[in-house]
């Protein structure tokens, strides 16, 4: 009896022993490749040159940004490493640098990388390797595919279903139009054109004529003079910031005067605008989701004056009226409440769940009334937009926020 109570009590201790040392390992942190106690590392993909190199500003953006958490103590005491390479805009680059930020530098993830093509190019990459692509710099509707590719997730609106709201307010205001529409020849320029489509319906015989142009092209002038010529009253311009300002100069030299309507892609002040020139600029129409840094009615909102803060203290030369300053302090605001989400728990699977877990967030630089949803089944992180029109040196908003989905 006495040698099984012993043994009992030899039992007991040994599982008490073990529940001991298994505690801390239940709470142990969690590590995949490009996270440690003390780092976080994020690559990134950016067109630093090439024809969409007017973006570059938005990684710029976010690297201040993360020098500014890391000046704060960083994310649950990690230090953000950001390593960002330039693609040029180019889809076989943008394989190699995505290759180099996972194979070589070992980074987390991939964030905010620009541009349509070039995400596509490295999109099955990603999901075979299951390194998360996260909040694309693009509006494609692709990215919100999450059964298909569950490693992929986009950020602002698509551009479908931005182009649904163009749709829905010229059939409003101008039945009679005669739509014409100048459009980037790859992803980007056709999921606006199909969104403009869908959105017009059994009207889409308002749209006389449809002309794309390649983005190694210098300038587009002749495709201005061709939509002008097709009789066009409404001229739709779906073009990143250096061709857009080149078709709202050109329209201005030739005298054609239509209801004109840029890409919120295009509606930078600095970057578009005010190159175009404002007198030629003015009632040019567009939509958006967030606040203009260059307009002073944000001067005394709580988020605004963060993100003005943010500028004098840690990028003191962006430009405020540049619209790809706002988004990406926007974009690099997001990856860090995910972040932080994280915990401990800093692997690429817990990365994603937290990604497709925000509920109700709002960055420093949305519209009100905007926040960020996301679950599981959901990869649309932002799909509300206001329509604005340029008066004087600013966007005005007007009308309300317009969900951008179909039968909204």
């Amino acid at each position: 009896m006495t040698a099984v109570r012993f043994q009992f009590a030899a039992l007991s201790a040994a599982i008490l022993l073990c529940s001991a040392v298994s505690t801390p390992a239940l709470a142990q942190k969690a590590y995949d490749p490009g996270a440690s106690d003390t780092e976080i590392r994020i690559g990134n993909i950016m067109p630093y040159s090439g024809p969409a190199s007017a973006y570059g500003v938005i990684g710029k953006t976010e690297e201040a940004y993360f020098n500014k958490i890391n000046a704060e103590g960083g994310i649950n005491g990690r230090k953000i490493k950001f390593i960002s390479y330039d693609d040029a805009y180019s889809p076989p680059k943008t394989v190699e640098q995505a290759r180099k930020l996972v194979e070589n530098d070992e980074v987390l993830l991939i964030f905010n990388s620009l541009g349509t093509s070039t995400n596509s190019a490295i999109r099955k990459y990603m999901n075979e390797k299951k390194v998360p692509q996260l909040f694309v710099a693009s509006g494609a509707s692709k990215w919100n595919d999450p059964k298909q590719f569950p490693w992929t997730m986009g950020w602002q609106p698509s551009y479908a279903s931005e182009a649904r709201i163009y749709a829905k307010y010229i059939m409003k205001e101008k039945p009679d139009a005669k739509i014409g529409v100048l459009y980037q020849n790859d992803d980007f320029g056709k999921d606006y054109l199909k969104g403009l489509k869908d959105g017009l319906g059994a009207k889409a015989s308002m749209i006389v004529i449809e002309d794309s142009y390649e983005t190694s092209e210098p300038a587009i002038d002749e495709h201005v003079v061709k939509i002008k010529a097709a009789g066009a009253d409404v001229f739709i311009s779906i073009a990143t910031p250096k061709f857009a300002a080149q078709a709202i100069k050109k329209a201005a030299e030739i005298n054609w005067h239509p209801m004109h309507i840029v890409s919120n892609v295009s509606a930078s002040v600095g970057g578009v605008l005010e190159p175009a020139g404002f007198e030629i600029s003015q009632g040019i129409l567009s939509a958006t989701y967030a606040k203009d840094g260059s307009d002073p009615q944000w001067n005394d909102d709580p988020g605004m004056k963060n993100f003005y803060a943010f500028l004098e203290k840690y990028h003191p030369k962006a430009n405020r009226l540049d619209g790809a300053v706002v988004f990406g302090y926007g974009a690099a605001q997001t990856l860090v409440k995910v972040l932080q989400m994280c915990g401990d728990d800093l692997t690429r699977a817990n990365v994603m769940k937290q990604a497709a877990s925000l509920k109700d967030f709002e960055p420093d630089t949305l519209l009100p009334g905007i926040k960020i949803n996301t679950s599981a089944d959901n990869f649309a992180p932002i799909e509300q937009l206001q329509m604005m029109r340029f008066k004087g040196r600013k966007w005005e908003l007007f009308g309300s926020v317009i969900s951008s989905e179909l039968g909204q």
